[in-house]
């Protein structure tokens, strides 16, 4: 059995530790959460409270109970996290972003790169986006021609998330670009392939030093297309977490404004359809209550694809997505803010033919 030490016991760290005892205790994995590490040591106690583990107030302490480490603290925190897990030759699962800047995002991949790894852009995982993905890539609907990307959500320091530090440009890095809009930037280079540059503006509306609040960004695709994403944190406590996906091939329009299942609706010259993506035919083993189901199913689906590709191939085991997929993802990111500090003036993506 592979022992996990679920590193960080926050918002999202309580979303994994949830997800993985389901997991557990459907009997759909070879694993269990061991240990668990937090700050604040009495939410690493009542997190290891649900899994019989051990609740750790040092970070070295917890790795020493694990296989495999489960990093869910706030964004800053990666960095001691991964070097901890990586010097003890521990599998990595580290959640996004992966760093605050993009020389911490890079140094992070330099460690895991070679080793067993998975980032936490669970999207990737999500039906939907593999129904865009499988229409671009199929041909079928001709070239792909622009997409326009909406992901809102309320300010993610109150209400379920409560996270506080999100407004801490030191923990964060910044706002609603790097820590929501990197799973946008992420699909859509999925999706569309690699950008090669950006321009874009961002704002901070609600007064929080370096935590922007909108940013809207025009990406230029290595392919020709042509793209624009406009990432927003407000006020409207009814909207969560909500994203809208427009995209123009030659022959058809598909759109969505469902981040997991769909549907996808698909406008050709022969009239207009949707299509659904399927959830994992194991989901209706977990015992969620059916309101948590799909926010369940979204983070046990690629936590079980890790852990059954560690329980298999061990030291050979590759984790989707990659580091590599992430630190892409940063470069746009990093990208993006250079330009709007420059007042939106083109800025070519490291890697890219424009550099």
């Amino acid at each position: 059995m592979l022992r996990i030490a679920l590193i960080g016991c926050g918002h999202i760290g309580t979303v994994h530790s949830y997800a993985l005892a389901q997991l557990r205790g459907a009997g759909l994995i070879d694993a269990s959460v061991t240990a668990t590490f937090d700050p604040d040591l009495d939410r690493a106690a009542l997190v290891a409270e649900h899994h019989q583990a051990l609740a750790c107030d040092q970070l070295e302490a917890a790795l020493d109970e694990a296989d495999v480490a489960w990093i869910c603290t706030w964004t800053a925190g990666h960095v001691e996290a991964v070097a901890a897990a990586v010097e003890r030759d521990l599998a990595v699962f580290c959640e996004k972003p992966l760093a605050p800047t993009i020389e911490e995002c890079r140094t992070i991949a330099d460690q895991l790169r070679g080793r067993p790894h998975q980032v936490g852009l669970v999207l990737r995982h999500a039906p939907v986006f593999a129904c865009l993905a499988d229409a671009v890539g199929s041909g079928r609907y001709g070239r792909p021609m622009t997409m326009v990307f909406r992901d809102d959500q309320y300010f993610p320091i109150q209400g379920m998330y409560g996270s506080t530090w999100r407004a801490d440009v030191a923990k964060a890095g910044g706002g609603t670009l790097i820590e929501h809009s990197i799973h946008d930037v992420d699909l859509m280079q999925w999706i569309l392939g690699p950008v090669a540059g950006v321009r874009a503006r961002t704002s901070e509306m609600f007064g929080y030093p370096g935590i922007e609040d909108v940013a809207v960004v025009g990406l230029d695709f290595e392919s020709g297309v042509t793209a624009t994403l406009t990432s927003v944190w407000h006020q409207v406590m009814s909207r969560p977490s909500t994203r809208r996906v427009e995209l123009f091939c030659e022959d058809a329009l598909l759109w969505t404004e469902d981040d997991y299942l769909g549907p996808v609706h698909l406008e050709t010259s022969s009239g207009v359809e949707e299509i659904t993506g399927l959830p994992p035919e194991w989901i209706d083993r977990l015992t969620a209550p059916e309101v948590f189901a799909k926010s369940v199913a979204q983070y046990a689906e690629p936590s079980k694809a890790f852990l059954d590709a560690l329980t298999r191939d061990g030291t050979a085991a590759e984790g989707f997505p990659s580091v590599d997929n992430a630190l892409a993802a940063h470069e746009v990111v990093d990208a993006a803010y250079r330009s709007a500090t420059a007042g939106g003036a083109p800025v070519p993506v490291p890697g890219s033919p424009a550099r």
